[in-house]
């Protein structure tokens, strides 16, 4: 009784020493937002749309619906979602109770020159009962181990593994976001690129023509040789605009097939529709509704509630650990007494309590280290909110600014449309000089196609807050 008091007392000491763990740092986590985008408050956000009413164009829509089974970049994360759920199950396993069973066979023989060989040579054994020189064995049976899971160290770490799962699903929910926004992108801009040629064109068919006024009017000597080298430069440099415009559209055709997962095509596109594309009016919502509606923003919560957890499963390394283990057969010498119970019966049940008392740098070290990474996972939460508030501001005032210089805009390409007319007619009738109407031509090219720009600007940004928002995922 007073050699179990004993034991019983130095377990205590035991779990006592092993159970003082170093003081952290703690840094909790800043969710706080304001209250609106820009002082405008909308109780309902454009992210609840989903993507098949948000873009109204088919062709796109089809492009899209191809790229979310096809993707190359999305297939591979819709398989580290697979391996997350795996780590699940290798993690819940860890703290339930193990079973095998074995079974096995062998023989032994003692060699003479051995403590046991020498011993049994020299004892008297009544003749016929002595042991055989090749002893047999063979058993069969079940066995058991488990660790008593007592301070919640294997269950956290199977429920961080759980929120990692969770991670990984918002990390795929974040690039469908990424690959949407993506391809409407590209798609806008090749409609962009389709309209600069259709300009490129038509401008070149008004410089030819002014060329041909040229040669005329220098025939007649009204304007000198250097006229007509300079209105064929103009006409030569607009013509090499047309390869450099193939070229972006072959480039971000390809850019396409690329992120729908297919070899180069031709992409089917409505670009004759282009300057009539309005951007959707959009619903901001509430900044609190970007918590629950971006893919990054829920990752980076999900990351911090796994890093919490691990530093609880690290913390537990410093308390005792109680380990089972157990075993159930039969084992004989000779097959024929191998069912002979309960002769042959063997079982066994222990139980070991083990804790760290010297030396404990290597989990002062994973408890650090897991703490640091836990307060890291508050900064990147906090920097994915802010990030994303900020992302949601700069698109709504973009949308803002754009729609008004476009306006402002297309004022520009009709006066400078006008002004080509007008400057033609003053140097026929030789009241310009031909450096007027090339610069004049050379403006309204410019502002044609920065007239393109801006509207490519336009749903570009419409697709870009769309994405900020947390739209397209769900």
């Amino acid at each position: 009784m007073k050699k179990n008091k004993h034991i019983i007392i130095v377990l205590v000491l035991l779990s006592f020493a092993a159970c003082k763990t170093p003081t952290l740092v703690k840094k909790e986590v800043n969710t706080a937002v304001p209250d609106s985008f820009n002082g405008v408050k909308d109780s309902v956000s454009s992210a609840s749309l989903n993507w098949k009413e948000y873009f109204i164009d088919p062709k796109l829509n089809a492009l899209i619906d191809t790229a979310l089974a096809n993707n190359q970049e999305l297939n591979i994360t819709m398989q580290e979602i697979e391996i997350a759920k795996n780590e699940v199950r290798d993690k819940k396993g860890e703290y339930l109770p193990s079973v095998g069973i074995a079974a096995g066979a062998g023989v032994d023989k003692v060699s003479r020159y051995t403590t046991a060989g020498a011993s049994e040579a020299t004892t008297d054994i009544v003749p016929g009962r002595e042991t055989p020189e090749n002893v047999q064995d063979y058993y069969v049976g079940l066995y058991a181990t488990w660790e008593l899971d007592i301070w919640k160290k294997l269950r956290n770490s199977k429920k961080a593994a759980v929120s990692r799962y969770l991670s990984s699903i918002e990390g795929k929910n974040f690039m469908v976001t990424s690959l949407i926004s993506e391809i409407a992108n590209s798609y806008y801009e090749l409609l962009a690129l389709d309209n600069e040629m259709r300009i490129i064109t038509n401008n070149i068919e008004i410089q030819s023509n002014a060329l041909r006024i040229v040669k005329i009017q220098k025939q007649a000597a009204r304007v000198t040789e250097l006229a007509v080298r300079k209105f064929e430069a103009e006409v030569l440099k607009t013509k090499s605009l047309l390869f450099d415009t193939q070229q972006e559209i072959t480039e971000t055709e390809n850019k396409i097939n690329f992120l729908v997962g297919r070899f180069p095509q031709h992409i089917e596109r409505s670009s004759d529709e282009f300057f009539d594309l309005v951007p959707n009016s959009i619903k901001s919502g509430m900044p609190s509704q970007l918590l629950q509606n971006r893919p990054d923003i829920r990752k980076a919560e999900f990351d911090l509630a796994a890093s919490k957890l691990d530093v609880k499963s690290a913390k537990a390394s410093f308390y005792p650990s109680l380990g089972i283990s157990a075993g159930f057969g039969l084992e004989a010498f000779d097959t024929k007494y191998f069912l002979t119970t309960p002769e042959s019966l063997l079982y066994s049940l222990a139980g070991d309590l083990t804790a760290p008392l010297i030396n404990k740098n290597a989990i002062k070290a994973a408890y650090y280290s897991a703490n640091s990474k836990q307060i890291q996972a508050v900064y990147n939460y906090e920097r994915a909110i802010l990030n994303g508030y900020v992302e949601v501001a700069n698109e709504l005032s973009n949308i803002d600014n754009l729609k008004k210089s476009y306006e402002l805009r297309e004022k520009e390409v009709e006066a400078l449309t006008e002004s080509i007319k007008i400057s033609n007619s003053l140097f026929r009738a030789a009241r310009a000089d031909y450096m007027e109407v090339l610069l004049t031509q050379r403006d309204a090219l410019e502002a044609k196609f920065e007239l393109v720009e801006t509207k490519k600007k336009q749903m570009n940004a419409m697709v870009n807050v769309y994405r900020t928002l947390g739209g397209g995922w769900n």
